[in-house]
Parts: structure tokens; C-alpha cells; sequence
């Protein structure tokens, strides 16, 4: 009997079938036992070091004047890094992204206490930044170490650094999803990776809940009002997004500028330190104490929607810069939240929007701009604030983040591809190299934008749109 060749076979088919979901099942269990290793070792590291860090800034802050030791923090936050492990030096997600791109994830294992000890001296001695970095540096030493003993392959070991930095993010806020998103997420402009998505997740989980139940404790702040959706309130968030996009573009250039010029007018380390903290020093006369250290309370006062200085998220900007471009050690996350909720309490005071709910969308659009991360930075909006303020944030997170251009606080991420067809750049190549140019479809952009209304009003006047309505 002759069989044709459309005939129905199905054995081949089920033996695939069976094949690929044993072969994801045993992928899908060896990853989950990975992350969940990396998870508790990177969640038990950020308790450790959290504690730390809120046993000595408590005890320096019962200090009068406790900003005056800057100079000295920062001169020892300089020589402690230089002489242990010089690859702490700076904000540590940018270390481990530089890390992943240039070195397989090869990341030496004495750079998680050098850092702790750098980040600890730099913040309880008045320097300015944050504890997110230190804490994805942390948790990417330690996951490159696990690699390293259990002779896993370059690509699976930057898959485990890639879980340290989920992992650190999850932790250090309490935001287990957007730190899981966020990992995935900043090693590229406009690329996510998709293969280490479930290891991700189950690493910023866990790590999460080991922190919780070593007793570290978080603070989440639910916005009761958000405002009804209108027209006039969606033009709004969108004109806002704006504002925070040029906000974060000064931020991320401040940094490189103070970073570069720095480095070029003072060539010992040592003298460069000791000027950045006496520089720290004016800020903090001249700003106010709450733009040195973390600066948690002034971000709490932001949501709550009291009065905070309209100056705030500037000062901040300067004393983060110079902190981590004079030699001090720390991240630029919690910074990040600071200037976007400052700045945010501000412009709510100019546009006539509720505080609260523009600091919380400024937290979260900010850190879209500057690290590149809007669908993180949305989670991690709808994780602190509420589901109610998700849509607006999320729209405020993608203006920003269009708004800042290529540019990122993190020079390694790699740009992928272009945010807009408006810009031309090299693709495949890291932020920090090169500048992007603006195309002729820009001009075009421009000319059909200043042109539209009158287009607008010609259609409705001379009666076009009942000749269309036929």
C-alpha cells in the first residue's frame, strides 16, 4: 500500500516533544538550584552589609558636624580600595556590567569586603551615594566565586554574575520583581536577555526573602490618592516625563564631568580625595546635611508630601558626583531616588499636582532614564507605591527614558539599539565610547511637529474631514 507523504506520523512528533520539554525541564531544574545558591548567598551578604552600614552611620550621626569627617573617610575610602582591590573603586553595578561585557564575569572575590569596608568608611564619614551598587558588586563577586568552584562555563558564569546583580537590586530595595527585571535589563540598551529570565527571578525572589527573614525590614509607602485619568493629567505625566528626562541627562553629564576634570586637575589620589570631601563639606553647608549620606529621611519626606527644598535634587546631583569621582565608594540608585522624588516634590509645586505622586513617579522615571531600565523601573513603581500608580509611571518611565538619549550612568552598558530613529549611533559598542548624532529624520520630526496644527486647523476649517467622512 503506498503511503503518502502528507501522511499523518505521529510517534516522531511525540518523541520530540518529549525530548524538548525533558530537555527544559532539566534546564528549568538546574538553573533553579543555581539561582537559589547565588540567591541566598547574595541575600545573606546584603544583610550583612546593610547592617553595617546602619550600625555606623547611626553612630556617626549622633555626631555634631559629623559631615567634617569627609575628608578623612574619603581619603581612607581611596587608599582602601587602592591598595586591596582596586576594581571596587566607584559604584559597583557599573563594575559588574563592565565585568560581564569585557570578562566573561570574571570578578576576583576579594572585592566583596574590600567594598563593604569602602562603601561603610565613604557613607558614615559623609560622602554621598548609595547602597544598591555595592551590594550587585557583592553579590557579583560572590556568584563569579561559585562559578569559579564549580568550573561552570563562561557563559554560565555570566549568567550567575548576571543573578548577583538581581539578586543585590532585589534585595537592597525589597523589590524582588524589578530586580529580576533590572538585571536583565541594564547590561544593554535596547536588548533584554531573555535566557537568564528565569534564573533572575528566582534569585532576586530568593534573596529577598533570605533578608527578610534574617530580620532586615523595608519600606514600602501605598499613594491613596491617584489622581483620575483626564486628558489634561495624561498631558501632564507626559510633559513631566519630559522634565525628568532632562533632569537625569544633567545628572549622568555631571557625572562624567566632574568625573573627567577631577581626574585631569589633580593627579594624586590621595589630594584628590581630601579636596572631594572638603568639597562635600561646602555642599553640605550649603545645601543641607540631608544631600550627604543616603539621604533616606529627605526621600521619605518627598513621599509624604511635605515641603523639601526646591534645591535638594541639585545639591544631590553635585555631592554624589563628587563622591564617587574624588575616590569614594558606593552606588547610584539610592541617589537616583533622591533627586527624582526632590525634584518631583518641585515640579508638582509648578504644574499643580498632588506631591506625593509626582515624587513617587519621579523616583522611578529618573532611574529609567539614567540606567536605561524603564521596564524595571515601572515594576519597580507598581512593587513601593501600588498598582493605581502603575500606568502613569510607566508612561513617565518611558518619556524619560527616551528623553535622556544614549547616555547612561553606567558608561558600560552596551547600546544595542537606538532609542529613536531621530538618533544615529554605533551599535554593539558601550555608552561611555563615542557620541550619537542627530539624523535628518530629526529635522523632519521637527518641521511635521511645528506644521501639525495648522494642518489641524486647515482639515477642520475648509471642511476636508467631510470630504474624508464619504
Amino acid at each position: 500500500m503506498k503511503v503518502s507523504k502528507f501522511s499523518f506520523r505521529p510517534i516522531p512528533t511525540i518523541r520530540r516533544t518529549v525530548i524538548e520539554q525533558s530537555a527544559l525541564f532539566f534546564s528549568v531544574l538546574r538553573w533553579t538550584i543555581l539561582a537559589t545558591l547565588i540567591g541566598v548567598i547574595t541575600g545573606a551578604s546584603t544583610w550583612a552589609f546593610i547592617s553595617l552600614l546602619e550600625w555606623s552611620t547611626g553612630e556617626t550621626s549622633q555626631v555634631s558636624y559629623w559631615f567634617l569627617l569627609a575628608p578623612v573617610g574619603m581619603v581612607l575610602s581611596a587608599l582602601t580600595v587602592r591598595w586591596l582591590a582596586p576594581d571596587a573603586e566607584g559604584h559597583g553595578t557599573e563594575k559588574v556590567i563592565d565585568a560581564v561585557h569585557r570578562f566573561s564575569g570574571r570578578i576576583s572575590l576579594k572585592i566583596a569586603p574590600v567594598k563593604t569596608l569602602a562603601t561603610v568608611i565613604t557613607l558614615a564619614a559623609g560622602g554621598s551615594a548609595g547602597k544598591e551598587g555595592p551590594a550587585a558588586q557583592i553579590g557579583g563577586s560572590l556568584a563569579s566565586g561559585v562559578a569559579r568552584i564549580l568550573n561552570l562555563s563562561s557563559d554560565d558564569r555570566k549568567k550567575v554574575v548576571i543573578c548577583g546583580i538581581s539578586a543585590g537590586f532585589a534585595s537592597v530595595f525589597g523589590t524582588p520583581i524589578a530586580g529580576a527585571l533590572f538585571g536583565i535589563e541594564v547590561l544593554f540598551l535596547g536588548h533584554i536577555l531573555y535566557e537568564v529570565l528565569v534564573p533572575s527571578f528566582v534569585a532576586g525572589i530568593t534573596a529577598f526573602q533570605v533578608c527578610r527573614w534574617l530580620g532586615l525590614t523595608y519600606v514600602t509607602q501605598q499613594i491613596a490618592f491617584v489622581p483620575t485619568f483626564t486628558e489634561g493629567f495624561f498631558f501632564q505625566i507626559i510633559l513631566t516625563g519630559v522634565a525628568f528626562g532632562i533632569v537625569t541627562v544633567l545628572l549622568i553629564e555631571t557625572f562624567r564631568f566632574v568625573h573627567r576634570y577631577m581626574h585631569r586637575l589633580i593627579s594624586s589620589m590621595i589630594l584628590r580625595a581630601f579636596v572631594g570631601g572638603v568639597i562635600l563639606i561646602a555642599l553640605g553647608l550649603i545645601f543641607g546635611r540631608q544631600v550627604l549620606g543616603l539621604g533616606t529621611a529627605e526621600i521619605g519626606l518627598a513621599l509624604s508630601g511635605e515641603h523639601v527644598s526646591p534645591f535638594n535634587w541639585l545639591g544631590k546631583i553635585l555631592a554624589v558626583a563628587v563622591t564617587l569621582g574624588c575616590g569614594g565608594s558606593g552606588g547610584v540608585v539610592t541617589p537616583i531616588f533622591f533627586v527624582g522624588s526632590s525634584f518631583g516634590n518641585f515640579w508638582a509645586s509648578v504644574i499643580g499636582a498632588d506631591p506625593m505622586t509626582i515624587a513617587a513617579i519621579g523616583m522611578t522615571a529618573v532611574l529609567a532614564g539614567a540606567a536605561n531600565t524603564p521596564i524595571a523601573a515601572s515594576m519597580l513603581a507598581i512593587e513601593m507605591f501600588g498598582p493605581a500608580i502603575g500606568p502613569y509611571a510607566a508612561m513617565c518611565a518611558v518619556v524619560s527614558f527616551l528623553m535622556s538619549g544614549h547616555r547612561s550612568v553606567y558608561p558600560s552598558q552596551v547600546l544595542a539599539a537606538s532609542k529613536s530613529e531621530a538618533l544615529r549611533a554605533r551599535l554593539q559598542r558601550p555608552l561611555g565610547v563615542g557620541r550619537s548624532r542627530v539624523s535628518d529624520i530629526a529635522f523632519k520630526d521637527v518641521e511635521q511637529a511645528l506644521s501639525l496644527p495648522r494642518r489641524i486647523w486647515r482639515f477642520i476649517t475648509k471642511g476636508e474631514w467631510k470630504q474624508h467622512g464619504r
